[in-house]
Formats: C-alpha cells, structure tokens, sequence
C-alpha cells in the first residue's frame, strides 16, 4: 500500500462558529465580481462605479437577517462571502477586531 498523499487542512478552534459570531464580515464592503445571481435591492455601486453589496444605514449589509443574523440570500451570496471562509486567518482577524467595537 502506498502512502497517501495527506492535503493540510485548517484547524478550526470548536468555539469559532458563525452562531456565536456578531457577524462582522457582514460590515465589510463586498465588491461584486462574478455574477451569482444576487437580487438587485442588494445591490449598489461604489464611487468608482463599481458593483458592491448595499449596506444600510447601520453600516451592515443589506442581506443580513438581523435578527437570527443569518444571510437571507446563502444560496446566491457573493463569491466573496463564498470564500470568507468559517476559522480562516481572515474571518479570525475580524473577530478579534469585532471585541473592540462594544467596549
């Protein structure tokens, strides 16, 4: 039998979970590159013209339920969102940055 090839994978901490999240990737501007269907009352255009996720007046994007903050559009989210991936280094940093605001 021959060794198998092991792929390295994330560690993700068990108490990291978008449940327990105050879902600040959701403050976060989310430019549109690719075309996943997004409904048009979530979209808006940045200075530059250029397609973004609308966010009201609370700074929160436009899809975020804000009361079980949850995404109403999961399935035809950006493919940004797509790539936020749960644990990464990027969704760890925004965590951290998420303690700092309600002090």
């Amino acid at each position: 039998m021959s060794d198998a090839l092991q792929i390295p994978h994330t560690q993700i901490d068990e108490q990291v979970s978008c449940s327990t999240c105050a879902a600040c990737c959701c403050q976060l501007e989310v430019m549109l590159i690719t075309d996943t269907g997004v409904p048009e009352r979530f979209i808006d255009s940045d200075e530059w013209g250029g397609e973004v996720m609308r966010r009201l007046d609370d700074r929160w994007c436009a899809a975020l339920d804000r009361d079980t903050m949850r995404c109403t559009i999961y399935e035809v989210r950006p493919l940004i969102c797509r790539e936020f991936e749960m644990g990464a280094p990027e969704c760890l940093e925004e965590r951290r940055g998420i303690g700092s605001i309600y002090r």
